[in-house]
């Protein structure tokens, strides 16, 4: 498919779903390129959810049709409010299904010598030793964000008694 004018790409990509249009982003740059094309993503999204919907949710700025069509999707998945999902490994924070902080994920690496180290959990494990990094899990993340924000609305909280 190298070999293919511009054109005919775009007509076999046309054909795909959002899924496999994903899937052919990450084959190669021109194919990034190709199927990350706006009219792409503008008929998919009126393909799924509609003209009018295509109408009212059409892109302003630098979002594209692929960031709606994603945030869109995100919504019809996990819904309006604040949430936090996992994606994968990685855990988010969802507002209006935009990705508003990204908490976190549940990989577990090699430290130096060659004891798991767990971004979750925050230990460090050796041979039958555990030991408390002062690094923070997402649990910790998690905490911490909701404090922010119940901190956040009783300051709101106390303004509107003013007025």
């Amino acid at each position: 498919m190298g070999r293919l004018p511009a054109d005919v790409c775009m007509k076999i990509f046309g054909s795909l779903d959002h899924q496999n249009l994903g899937t052919a982003q990450q084959v190669c740059r021109r194919w990034k390129v190709l199927a990350s094309d706006n009219i792409l993503w503008s008929n998919l999204f009126e393909e799924r959810w509609g003209r009018d919907q295509a109408a009212f949710y059409a892109p302003v700025g630098l979002k594209s049709w692929k960031d709606m069509y994603e945030v869109q999707d995100r919504c019809d998945r996990v819904g309006l409010g604040l949430k936090i999902i996992r994606e994968g490994r990685d855990y988010y924070l969802i507002h209006q299904g935009e990705i508003q902080r990204h908490l976190g994920s549940r990989r577990q690496q090699k430290g130096p010598n060659g004891c798991l180290l767990s971004s979750e959990t925050g230990f460090v494990g050796g041979e039958g030793s555990l030991e408390e990094e002062p690094s923070l899990g997402i649990l910790d993340k998690i905490l911490f964000f909701l404090g922010d924000l119940e901190s956040a609305s009783s300051v709101c909280a106390k303004r509107s008694r003013k007025v």
